[in-house]
């Protein structure tokens, strides 16, 4: 097994600033828009780039939120182990909101249409955008795109992206490991 450093560190940091400004400019004040991270690892992303609206940019009042789609899923039966769901934590609807979901890795995109069908439960949002900080842009077996992205990478199906954030795996750094 090899890998390769896609971003070390400090890239990482230069793309969630670049990210969190475009949204920003895109969204201004938040007041109509909710962040919402794709569980399990968008998560760990939305805090940041919601962490960074906070105290980077003096954003008030960031509603964020963390959405589960395990049983979403188009696969989610053809495992032979059982499946371990994460926790959806929204404490607000989005009925007339702008929603922006956020994913660390788009890959077939299936994730995000399991996502587009459990929000539903939420209410009905005014518009739906998708911010990723890796985007492999030629796995796609569905037609979705992100509307932000960090960096897109062209990764044959073989190899995987790690995403690491220093919280957890002790850095922050995204790798393409080749089995």
């Amino acid at each position: 097994m090899s890998q390769k450093v896609l971003l070390n560190q400090k890239e990482v940091n230069i793309i969630l600033h670049r990210l969190t400004c475009q949204l920003i400019e895109n969204h201004d004040d938040f007041s109509e828009t909710v962040l919402i991270g794709i569980q399990p690892r968008g998560k760990f992303l939305a805090e940041r780039i919601t962490n960074m609206l906070l105290t980077n940019y003096n954003k008030k009042d960031i509603k964020l939120g963390h959405l589960d789609i395990t049983f979403f899923r188009d696969d989610f039966r053809r495992s032979d182990k059982p499946l371990e769901a994460n926790t959806t934590d929204m404490n607000f609807m989005v009925e007339g909101k702008n929603v922006v979901f956020i994913d660390d890795v788009l890959y077939t995109g299936r994730s995000i249409r399991a996502a587009l069908t459990a929000i539903q439960s939420f209410g009905r949002p005014i518009g739906i955008e998708l911010l990723t900080l890796i985007d492999r842009r030629f796995s796609r077996h569905l037609p979705i795109q992100p509307d932000y992205s960090g960096r897109q990478v062209d990764a044959i199906n073989e190899e995987k992206v790690k995403v690491n954030w220093a919280e957890f795996e002790g850095e922050d750094s995204v790798y393409l490991i080749n089995n």
